[in-house]
């Protein structure tokens, strides 16, 4: 029986079927409009950096054929086959995409849906309406995604603008169509598969035949020869030359995956400079000015050697704040910049819990209500230090949250569990399950701290003085208890005390008696802050 998805609802594939090689169906229409459903491989990046991954009318399978447009049949608007254990290492994300081929706009569409087929059955159907949307014309369904395993998230984020500007949004270009040349030439490289002299392998049923079920692979139908595409010829990334325009509000130039929670940042792949600070310089050479000096121009002033009303990276007032528009990534928490956090009330059906007066900017239809901690709450909290005042988001729309400048990390639990004070909780999902836990210690009488302990399936958002740092814990780790922000719940911790029974005999003291001693299986952390509370 097939598993019913809201937007935002993710899964383990393995969780869904024990088979790797699957159909994907959409179906899409309105009155009088053209779509166009394309699937993009990503890299680690979501970044489109090899545009043979970006499977459209034109380019209907990739290099290895782990991802095959099939067309439409069964009932559905357009087909895909994908392979799962067949797709290359680069790519980490499948995401499949409808977009507007001429006027229109994605609220006029009909009932629809993203579907999953496995050996002849459907697994999982995520449904939506164009009551969902207004004016976007381009719409993300739904992604496989690799996460340790692959999984599935059902999306359903509307995206402004159509096809070329979905494209631009994943790293790719679009090529305007040039006028065919007098003498032939050979097809472009983009142009569809030349007819074959015997049927494919995936060949499409006779039009006149009724519609046939989903297909079992390995021997699903696939389309008839698709003609030619009247869009504009859509081309991949290219070649970066000189550097690269600077990447939208809130987003890096170039995102690395974000490590886990337990590994040390920056193995691998270095990481991405914080929002706002310059890159590290090359050794023995002198680091570029902070953000607002001379070097780079403050925020709307001319570089050094440029005439004054000549603008650097276009004219006009959109070109000055194109490097701060709002992002949309089609998740649920999407960071602006390491300062201010999105949280999109649409996906996930949840509400949010936030700390009072948090919030410092709305769009939609949005109601905040106070989240009473109860009796007992108030007691626990006014006995442990471990109050939150909280306040609960709902409705439909997007709700931007800070407080003070702090950095802010969001943490996707997927059934484990964190320890986090509770001066350092911003907002978390209302699906999360809290407690206060107390850390026992020994070496001063009656040495106890407390902490609050999330657990479950959501996300929960911490604010850190600074940039933190994640370290892997040992048997000698240890941490000033007014520095440590969180840890894995799974670590042992006690109160460690340098207290001396002579220590009075002294003038003076180091400052640091009394601290917290980790404990643990390899793959527990602890989040430090460069600050003491």
């Amino acid at each position: 029986m097939a598993r019913e998805f809201q937007r935002g609802h993710k899964a383990k594939i393995s969780d869904l079927t024990p088979g790797t090689d699957l159909y994907v169906g959409v179906q899409i229409a309105a009155p009088g409009l053209t779509f166009d459903i394309s699937c993009f491989g990503l890299d680690a990046d979501e970044k489109l950096s090899d545009d043979r991954y970006f499977i459209f009318f034109n380019q209907p399978k990739s290099p290895e054929e782990s991802v095959q447009l099939l067309g439409a049949q069964s009932g559905d608007t357009e087909s895909f086959r994908v392979t799962l254990d067949r797709i290359p290492a680069g790519i980490h994300k499948l995401s499949f995409t409808a977009t507007l081929d001429g006027a229109g706009q994605m609220s006029q569409i009909g009932p629809g849906y993203i579907r999953i087929v496995a050996g002849g059955e459907e697994v999982v159907r995520y449904a939506f309406t164009g009551s969902e949307f207004t004016t976007e014309r381009a719409v993300m369904l739904g992604d496989f995604y690799l996460k340790d395993v692959w999984r599935f998230a059902a999306v359903g984020q509307g995206f402004d603008g159509g096809l070329d500007a979905l494209l631009k949004n994943f790293g790719g270009e679009v090529a305007e169509e040039e006028e065919a040349p007098a003498a032939p030439q050979a097809a472009p490289g983009f142009a569809p598969p030349a007819q074959a002299t015997a049927p494919p392998a995936f060949a499409a049923p006779p039009a006149a035949q009724a519609p046939q079920p989903a297909p079992s692979f390995g021997a699903p139908p696939a389309p008839a020869p698709q003609p030619m595409h009247a869009a504009p010829t859509i081309a991949a990334p290219l070649t970066p030359q000189a550097p690269p325009a600077p990447a939208p509000y809130g987003q890096p130039g170039h995102q690395p995956t974000q490590p886990q929670f337990g590994q040390v940042p920056g193995q691998g792949v270095p990481p991405t400079p914080p929002y706002g600070q310059p890159a590290p310089a090359p050794y023995g050479q002198p680091a570029p000015a902070p953000y607002g000096q001379p070097a780079p121009p403050a925020f709307g002033q001319q570089p050094a050697g440029v005439p004054q009303g000549v603008p650097a990276a276009g004219a006009g007032l959109q070109a000055a704040l194109q490097l701060y528009k709002e992002t949309a990534t089609g998740q649920r928490w999407t960071p602006q910049n390491q300062q201010l956090m999105r949280v999109d009330l649409t996906m996930g059906g949840a509400g949010v819990l936030a700390r009072q007066g948090s919030m410092v900017m709305y769009q939609g239809k949005v109601d905040f209500g106070y989240k009473s901690a109860g009796f007992v709450g108030r007691a626990v909290g006014n006995a442990t230090g471990q109050e939150m005042q909280l306040m609960r988001c709902t409705g439909r729309g997007q709700v931007f949250l800070a407080e003070e400048g702090s950095h802010l990390h969001p943490i996707e639990l997927q059934g484990d569990a964190i320890c986090v004070s509770a001066e350092s909780v911003l907002a978390f999902d209302e699906s999360l399950q809290y407690e206060v836990r107390r850390v026992e210690g020994h070496g001063i009488p009656g040495g106890a701290l407390f902490t609050m302990q999330f657990q479950g399936t959501g996300t929960v958002v911490i604010k850190t003085h600074g940039t933190p740092v994640v370290l892997p814990v040992t048997p000698t780790t240890f941490a000033d208890c007014n520095a440590v922000v969180a840890w894995s719940a799974a670590s042992q911790v006690i109160v460690s005390s340098q207290v001396r029974l002579r220590r009075n005999a002294y003038p003076g003291h180091s400052g640091e008696t009394v601290n917290l001693q980790f404990r643990g299986a390899p793959g527990n952390f602890i989040v430090v802050q460069p600050y003491e509370v």
